[in-house]
């Protein structure tokens, strides 16, 4: 019977969670489909190379979800049985509120498990593919979009002509550059040959000049000045051709443990930068956890008994997960100041959160209604005074 009743209410909860997961996921990847749509249409980016894009955005995006999704399922999986009055006739039978929570718990543990390999082992490697992939992209990109006798701005403060382009487009021929990335002192750049030359492992493109000379004009007009090289590398910038900023190195968010661990270890790093990685350890652990504690939390909150049961489980979804990572961002604003440890700041969201879904829990246990508990309490006050 009792397994009967924990497949019943696992159920319940599993249908609204994929439901739930899949329309939060979405609505997340929409801040993304601008970039992605103009990288289809504008830099014919391939279909396999944005749908590559978009598998490797998905474990960031539902290392978030995931608990998020678990807490409203759960609200509105119980609101429902306690509308229609199963979650009573349950009780009534000798039902516990604690039988009632193993298959919450397993659902939790489930997306707990979930969620910890996700952010313990596919984001970290989904965001350095990601980046990579996108390097990729901008490489071709820099290489495709650059034809003869046209003046190309793809790149962010300079553009850029080549009178001829071989047709096994390995360099180009009779190339006048202006750069104006330094607004006080532009240059006119001509050279006889120009590459790309991409680096992979610090992801950025540089353009190579040869034999040429560069031309600087005073912003008088009153000095002219000119410089003649052999070689000479411009460092391209690819934000303005693909909407993303590429580090020579790998962030915080794209370090494994052993990796964050590692580089926490050296010597020579700084009291920030430490800071910066030990929250990304400390999130590992702490995000999962939250499956746990939302679930605690969501079964006493999801028993009250409402006719609009979606809505409300959704808005009280909305209004806990809204303070969570208030109390989230804030303790990690504190962490990065240096006003508190990274433990404390990472896991006080996780701690609140604990004891409130406890508290609730142990009274609805014993069946101890809390505005009831707040009028005994105004009314012993006033009787007092």
């Amino acid at each position: 019977m009792r397994k009967i009743i924990s497949r019943y209410i696992f159920k319940e909860i599993a249908f609204p969670f994929v439901i739930i997961l899949f329309v939060l996921t979405f609505v997340l990847l929409m801040g993304k489909l601008l970039q992605i749509m103009d990288l289809m249409v504008n830099k014919g980016i391939s279909t396999l190379a944005i749908a590559q894009l978009i598998v490797f955005l998905l474990p960031s995006f539902l290392m978030f979800t995931i608990p998020i999704a678990l807490l409203i399922a759960i609200l509105i999986a119980m609101g429902r049985l306690s509308a229609d009055n199963e979650i009573t006739v349950l009780r009534a039978s000798g039902v516990s509120l604690i039988q009632l929570y193993y298959p919450v718990a397993i659902a939790s543990l489930i997306t707990f498990a979930f969620t910890i390999v996700i952010g313990y082992f596919l984001v970290p490697q989904s965001n350095f593919a990601s980046k990579r992939l996108l390097f990729d992209i901008a490489q071709q990109n820099a290489g495709l979009g650059i034809k003869e006798k046209v003046f190309n701005a793809d790149f962010n403060g300079i553009v850029l002509y080549a009178e001829k382009i071989p047709v096994d487009g390995n360099h180009m021929e009779g190339v006048m550059v202006s750069d104006n990335r330094l607004a006080d002192d532009p240059n006119t750049i001509i050279a006889k040959k120009a590459f790309l030359i991409s680096n992979p492992e610090s992801l950025t493109v540089k353009l190579r000049l040869e034999n040429g000379s560069i031309h600087t004009v005073s912003s008088d007009f009153k000095n002219y000045r000119k410089i003649d090289f052999k070689t000479y590398d411009i460092n391209l910038d690819l934000s303005s051709a693909i909407n993303s900023t590429r580090d020579a190195a790998k962030s915080s968010t794209d370090m494994t443990m052993s990796e964050l661990l590692s580089k926490m270890s050296n010597p020579g790093m700084g009291e920030a930068a430490i800071r910066e990685l030990a929250i990304e350890v400390h999130k590992k652990f702490s995000i999962p956890l939250s499956c746990i504690f939302f679930a605690l939390l969501a079964l006493p909150l999801g028993i009250k008994s409402h006719r609009a049961v979606k809505s409300r489980g959704f808005a009280v979804g909305i209004i806990v997960v809204t303070l969570y990572y208030l109390l989230r961002i804030g303790g990690e604003a504190l962490v990065e100041t240096g006003s508190l440890p990274p433990a404390v700041g990472v896991w006080t969201p996780n701690l609140i959160f604990a004891l409130l879904g406890i508290s609730l829990f142990y009274l609805a246990y014993k069946e101890i209604s809390l505005w009831h508990m707040v009028k005994i309490y105004l009314w012993r006050k006033k009787i007092k005074n």
